[in-house]
């Protein structure tokens, strides 16, 4: 299993400025090579003779001409623009199969990245080592960090990167994969929400942080602090990086709760049934979609689900037009309307009086729990799996009567 670690790094000065520069070094190769690819398609719809562009070409020809074209490359690591090349190749890839944007041309100073390594060997005098709050990266020698590296195993790559004006290290770090034993088999289910984050099945709540808002009016006034500098000036410099920094925080804020919350609910819980959401469509919503930005439902779901890989939990997650919310969840009675606003209901047909998220949160476990028990070859069941999250069963009837918005 693979696994990343990222940590502040503390560089000096002349470490800070070589970062620098490799980062623009990557950016530029990026750069090169989307506008090499470009052209390069261009001239195939003109002539269908000509091979079509590849990540593999692109970096063949960049080692050709760099030396004439690019003569300050050879100032840092060679692997800052090979891999800004292969980042390319994959943005592509992932375009083409219809998981991705088009790829888009890098800003100085957004998203600045390079990889640092020469690979996962540890046999060469370049490779990456990790000494306690120390790393040695290639071409910078020992660099001090803010921690050290959590696991044990073989570093396999070294990404540097800059969020606002610190600047970390991201080690992908190959660990045991086996599956630990779990004693405790108790399942939950998790309902995510605008009000409070998650709501578990026993009754827990789980406040959002709502970084976000907290902090709406300081970043509305250092956005018009910026937009008042001068261009090209130093202050104007000094705003962006005091903005950069709020948003940095903000992003820190929401991270630590969502992986408290994930660690949490993986230690606890053997099954844990969550919602499929549509995040997208959800922002689609004027009036919730900064509040539901602001809680980070997709990076729940991404974080629960390698967690639970590590610690040999399972994720069942329920349809999309599963109506958790309005089913009552004790004898499964479905009514029709239950407006945002009812925060608890009664139900019509045994009388029992539902809190509406910790009813959700309980038709989440049940569908959770039915689930594990599939018939065998089901998607998703039996030890060879090969999702990281398991469908809910339709082939077995659930405890609870199964209804659909």
């Amino acid at each position: 299993m693979f696994i990343s670690h990222r940590i502040a790094l503390d560089p000096n000065d002349q470490q800070a400025a070589y970062f620098a520069r490799a980062s623009g070094t990557a950016r530029k190769a990026f750069n090169w090579g989307l506008d090499e690819w470009q052209k390069q398609y261009a001239a195939r719809k003109l002539d269908p003779s000509l091979p079509a562009p590849s990540e593999a070409a692109l970096r063949r020809l960049l080692n050709a001409i760099k030396a004439e074209r690019f003569p300050w490359m050879a100032e840092v690591t060679k692997n800052a623009p090979q891999q800004a090349i292969k980042n390319l190749g994959a943005a592509f890839n992932r375009y083409f199969a219809g998981k991705g944007k088009y790829p888009r041309f890098k800003k100085k100073g957004i998203h600045d990245s390079f990889r640092a390594d020469d690979g996962p060997g540890k046999n060469h005098p370049n490779a990456v080592e990790v000494t306690g709050k120390r790393v040695k990266l290639p071409c910078v020698g020992w660099v001090r960090t803010r921690e050290p590296l959590r696991f044990n195993g073989k570093i396999i790559s070294a990404v540097v990167s800059r969020i606002a004006d610190r600047w970390f290290v991201s080690l992908t770090v190959e660990i045991d994969s086996s599956t630990p034993i779990r004693e405790n088999q108790a399942a939950c289910g998790v309902d995510l929400g605008v009000k409070a984050l998650a709501t578990i099945s026993d009754g827990t709540v789980v406040e959002g942080p709502k970084a976000l808002r907290l902090n709406l009016n300081k970043l509305a006034r250092l956005g018009r602090s910026l937009s008042r500098k001068k261009k090209g000036s130093a202050n104007r410099e000094k705003a962006k990086a005091k903005l950069a920094r709020l948003h940095a925080r903000i992003s820190n804020i929401r991270q630590d709760a969502l992986h408290k919350l994930t660690t949490d609910l993986t230690r606890r819980f053997t099954v844990i049934g969550v919602e499929n959401l549509n995040v997208r469509g959800m922002m689609t919503n004027d009036r919730l979609a900064r509040s539901i930005a602001d809680m980070g439902f997709h990076e729940f779901r991404r974080q629960l689900e390698y967690k639970a890989t590590m610690r040999g939990a399972t994720v069942i997650v329920a349809d999309t037009w599963f109506a958790s919310s309005k089913t009552c969840s004790d004898c499964g009675h479905k009514i029709d309307q239950l407006s945002l606003s009812e925060r608890k209901w009664r139900c019509p047909a045994c009388g029992v009086k539902h809190d509406r998220d910790v009813n959700a949160a309980i038709n989440l476990r049940n569908v959770a729990v039915s689930s594990t028990v599939s018939a065998c070859g089901e998607e998703g069941s039996g030890l060879g799996r090969k999702l990281k999250t398991k469908p809910a069963s339709v082939k077995q009837e659930p405890s609870i009567k199964a209804t659909y918005a």
